[in-house]
């Protein structure tokens, strides 16, 4: 119990530590913008709340003004099943790409971080 309650308290922190150093959202032109939008629609970032590794994938989709979907595996048990069958395990921070026919899971902040940047940086 006093376990979870100092995981749950160091999470807040975390993520309160995130809000108020989060970096500025890339600037784009409109049309570009709408582009990036059409790209990601095809992207979800299944996350932990309070994960420190999904908090910095999450900061490095707010620094790249990227609208991707954010799925909750923690909290809900749709999302959580479609990452343990489809991803083949439950490990986050996990970002799903859609490309064409065919559906890859990307494991690990810093793959997912370098992703992002040489796709949309």
């Amino acid at each position: 119990m006093l376990v979870k309650a100092l995981r749950n308290g160091l999470g807040n922190l975390i993520i309160f530590i995130d809000f108020i150093t989060r970096p500025r959202k890339m600037p784009r032109p409109a049309e570009l913008q709408a582009e990036v939008d059409q790209a990601t629609q095809k992207l979800a970032l299944y996350q932990f709340r309070a994960c420190p590794f999904c908090v910095k994938t999450r900061r490095s989709l707010h620094r790249l003004n990227l609208n991707v979907a954010l799925r909750d595996a923690k909290n809900d048990p749709q999302a959580r099943e479609e990452l343990q069958q489809q991803g083949g395990k439950i490990q986050v921070p996990c970002l799903r790409i859609e490309e064409a026919d065919r559906v890859t899971w990307l494991y690990e902040s810093a793959a997912i971080n370098t992703y992002l940047e040489q796709r949309f940086g």
